[in-house]
């Protein structure tokens, strides 16, 4: 659980401290990639415990990291 949380954290930091800072603005899609893959693994895991009720949390947290990750992929891209 420690490790999911920190990943997290590293994630959320990753997400607006190289927009702020005007260093590696790259790395902000990638970071947004990064909640996507540990939400994936969230929803497969209450699937799986049949905690359906919870996962519709996981899967907002899909779509929002997502779409910040296609944002800056595409359209409204720092760099660009």
């Amino acid at each position: 659980m420690k490790t999911i949380g920190a990943l997290e954290a590293l994630a959320a930091a990753g997400l607006i401290l190289p927009a702020v800072l005007g260093v590696a603005p790259v790395l902000v899609p990638m970071a947004a990639l990064g909640p996507v893959l540990v939400m994936t693994g969230a929803v497969i895991t209450r699937l799986r415990r049949n905690e359906l009720r919870f996962m519709a949390v996981d899967v907002v947290y899909i779509v929002l990291a997502g779409f910040v990750a296609w944002g800056r992929f595409g359209p409204e891209s720092i760099t660009g």
